[in-house]
């Protein structure tokens, strides 16, 4: 990965840890897109990067994030994992940073870490942290087209062509936005989830700026399907979807097909599919998400969600609230799981 600019003058960390330190955002391309400034300035209240720094002062790793402050209180939420910077990170290396950006948030009066967004796959969290095994689905896009058409389960390439035979059209652009957020909430109210106001969609989109694609999947001239991507060097995100009511079978195939064309001819090295429970319940909707996208040949990351109460006390409003409106939060939900997990990652 290419190196990230930090700070001139950090702290010395003590021997053999990693240290959190302020750092100047300098995103370029070959970054997550989500580390971008335009984007953290659109969804978050306050926002910045740590550097995480070692025993010699050198920049080893960095960690975007935002602040977003609701009903009083000053909530950390991490938009992507840590990046590593120039030599390997492993994972101890890794814990031992996150404990020091715990330690940062709890000096800045932050109340509580939240779980990050699901395209955040954590290799590890912070000591005390409560965590959850979580994933992602990923087609690696630096493959030849035809080996990535191969890779696509039979049916589903029928699906596609059917589609492509009976005319649904795929089409791109911002100019989609309004009818896709309208789209989109619906199939989260179909599904009894909580979708963002308008205003916070358009900001959304606005923050990916010229790194971000909206696809739609048009039938007899009626939209079946839209996917909001957000893309750089390193990865594309397909990040928010929504489908009409029973849609022409292959239409949002089609579209994701389409999409991983798009991104390979623009030298994107993945395609991910942005969270993925780890062993959902036979028969969930859950597993079938997971199943749909091991179709279009892609293949499950694994890591971790985490949280962190920064300010026990104040920490347990977001607690209690989270509860009260959708049950709790990805990590109450699946941290049963943690005890019998071991992550497929690499150190």
């Amino acid at each position: 990965m290419q190196a990230v600019p930090g700070a001139e003058s950090p702290s010395a960390a003590p021997q053999g840890a990693i240290r959190a330190e302020p750092v100047e955002i300098r995103w370029n391309p070959n970054l997550p897109v989500f580390a971008k400034e335009d984007f953290l300035r659109a969804v978050g209240n306050e926002y910045g990067w740590l550097g995480g720094f070692d025993e010699s002062a050198t920049m080893r790793c960095v960690l975007p994030y935002t602040v977003v402050r609701r009903a009083g209180l000053r909530m950390v939420r991490f938009r992507v994992e840590t990046i590593a910077v120039g030599a390997v990170l492993d994972v101890l290396e890794e814990r031992s940073f996150l404990n020091s950006v715990v330690e940062h948030f709890k000096r800045t009066r932050a109340d509580v870490v939240i779980p990050a967004t699901n395209n955040a796959i954590f290799r590890t969290y912070p000591d005390g942290g409560d965590a959850a095994p979580y994933g992602s689905y990923v087609i690696d896009l630096q493959q030849p087209e035809d080996v990535l058409w191969k890779k696509i389960d039979r049916i589903t390439r029928q699906n596609i062509n059917s589609a492509q035979r009976d005319g649904v059209c795929i089409r791109e652009g911002f100019g989609f936005l309004e009818p896709a957020y309208d789209l989109i909430r619906e199939t989260f109210g179909r599904s009894k989830m909580d979708f963002m106001d308008r205003d916070a969609f358009r900001r959304f989109a606005r923050g990916l700026g010229e790194h971000g694609k909206l696809f739609v999947a048009e039938y007899q001239g009626v939209a079946q399907s839209y996917c909001l991507f957000g893309f750089s060097g390193p990865s594309a995100f397909a990040i928010y979807a929504g489908n009409v009511h029973g849609q022409h079978q292959g239409a949002n195939k089609l579209l994701y097909w389409e999409a991983i064309r798009v991104f390979r001819t623009l030298g994107v090295g993945a395609l991910d599919f942005a969270g993925a429970r780890i062993n959902p319940e036979k028969g969930s909707k859950q597993g079938g998400i997971n199943a749909f996208k091991r179709r279009l040949g892609a293949s499950l990351r694994e890591g971790y969600m985490w949280k962190y109460p920064l300010r026990p006390w104040r920490a347990s409003v977001y607690s209690l609230g989270v509860r009260l409106l959708r049950g709790g939060d990805i990590v109450d939900q699946e941290r049963d799981k943690l005890k019998d997990y071991c992550p497929a990652i690499g150190g």
